[in-house]
């Protein structure tokens, strides 16, 4: 019998790929337990569960009979309880899946049902943007019965890695530029990113097997030349003519570079500059070893080392005292999006303009 994973109390997205990794391997393997709680704020791995279990567990003469699918809102846990106790007359398990588990009224009652658990029945709780309470008796049950998946959205830092497992799960690799684009443009969505690269990996067939920025710009509609990662390397740079290009660029297309977007990676980008600035004075302070390569991409959080360089470089251009100077205009300028601290009305686009302009002459 297969080992029973261990819940913990508090995990982050790196712990939901390995618990969502055993959790599958389990059920390709054949191995269904008494009862699945799928809840969390990233709704691309619960669904990944619920869909491999409504869709592969049974064979397909018995889903009619033994496949039970309700809704929280449309059911009550006396129904589901009765449901889960129902014995089969076709081959295979008895699942019953409720969605939008946390609709239930009363849901604490579904603990009852744990008293006397039929062996040959799986119930999957799905419990989308939203967590049970831990401390309940139904929770202590779930993992006493079967297993919870607590599904942790990434950190911004934390996707370009699944992005490049998921390519090479197709058979295919991505260059570093191009993953920049599709994170910058999309995001932490995963479901997002996976539509993307089956539409991607479509469009370019087996003809070749690296996806480029070239890629990216032809078949996803992002341009490589006008995005937050051209614009933040422009800066990192010294090149104000470039940046303002594609400020230029952002402001004629805002509905494809949203303004808020575009402030939070500024942000983040100095912010990452000045810690990197930070670290090395410190160790220099204290007489340590400079910071490894290995340490700077931990304490900056960056996919890789492609771009340490980057923030190696943008520190001789923009030295501590410049980099903090940088977060505070920027933390104005989003003031001013927000009709706070601006004399005049700017449009967005001016506002941004104005930024990067002021950005490019600190020293």
């Amino acid at each position: 019998m297969a080992k029973k994973a261990v819940t913990k109390s508090k995990v982050g997205f790196k712990e939901t790929l390995g618990a969502y990794s055993t959790l599958m391997k389990e059920l390709r393997g054949g191995v269904c337990r008494g009862v699945y709680l799928l809840m969390g704020d990233e709704p691309y791995f619960i669904d990944k569960v619920m869909e491999y279990i409504e869709n592969n567990v049974l064979p397909e003469e018995s889903k009619s009979f033994n496949l039970y699918v309700t809704y929280g809102g449309e059911t009550t846990p006396e129904q589901v309880i009765q449901r889960c106790r129902t014995y089969t007359m076709m081959p295979g398990k008895n699942i019953v899946i409720v969605k939008d588990a946390l609709a239930l009224k009363n849901i604490e009652y579904l603990a009852n049902y744990f008293k006397a658990p039929l062996d040959n029945t799986m119930l999957v709780l799905v419990c989308k943007e939203g967590t049970l309470d831990k401390r309940s008796a139904l929770y202590k049950r779930c993992v006493e019965h079967g297993i919870v998946l607590e599904s942790y959205e990434p950190r911004d830092y934390e996707i370009g890695g699944w992005l490049n497992e998921l390519f090479v799960s197709r058979g295919y690799t991505i260059d570093e530029r191009a993953a920049a684009m599709m994170t910058d443009h999309l995001g932490t969505s995963l479901g997002k990113m996976e539509q993307e690269t089956e539409k991607l990996i479509m469009r370019i067939g087996d003809s070749r097997k690296n996806i480029t920025a070239d890629d990216i710009e032809d078949n996803i509609g992002i341009s490589k030349e006008f995005n937050n990662f051209e614009l933040t390397r422009a800066l990192s740079e010294g090149n104000a003519a470039r940046a303002l290009l594609i400020c230029d660029h952002f402001a004629r297309n805002p509905n494809d570079n949203p303004y808020v977007v575009t402030i939070q990676t500024l942000y983040t980008h100095f912010q990452r500059i000045f810690t990197l600035g930070i670290m090395i004075w410190n160790a220099r302070v204290k007489k340590l070893p400079p910071p490894t390569d290995s340490q700077m991409i931990a304490a900056l959080k960056l996919q890789g080392a492609f771009f340490l360089k980057e923030y190696k470089s943008a520190l001789n251009r923009y030295p501590t005292r410049a980099s903090f100077a940088a977060l505070g205009l920027i933390r104005k300028y989003d003031l001013k999006s927000k009709g706070l601290d601006s004399a005049a009305a700017m449009s967005n686009g001016e506002l941004l303009k104005e930024l990067v302009l002021k950005l490019t002459l600190l020293r």
